[in-house]
């Protein structure tokens, strides 16, 4: 590891809990290509149309005991 980042992480760690998550942000984002702000809304569109869709009644459902009991089933 570099000094410069040991240093990087020393001062990181200094900062308050709100700093740390912005800083956290700065640095996810920079490693994509798309900004999350993009992706973000990516997301809140998508789930606006699933959530009309299931009011519509287009969707097909499942009661969460079976969802829940698959996927332990699947982990085993």
């Amino acid at each position: 590891m570099s000094a410069l980042l040991v240093e990087l992480e020393k001062q990181a760690c200094s900062l308050s809990p709100e700093e740390r998550a912005h800083l956290a942000e700065v640095l996810l984002e920079s490693l994509h290509d798309t900004p999350l702000s993009e992706i973000e809304t990516e997301w809140e569109r998508e789930i606006e149309k699933r959530t009309a869709a299931f009011d519509r009644g287009e969707l097909q459902t499942y009661p969460a005991e079976d969802v829940f009991s698959e996927a332990r089933r699947m982990t085993q």
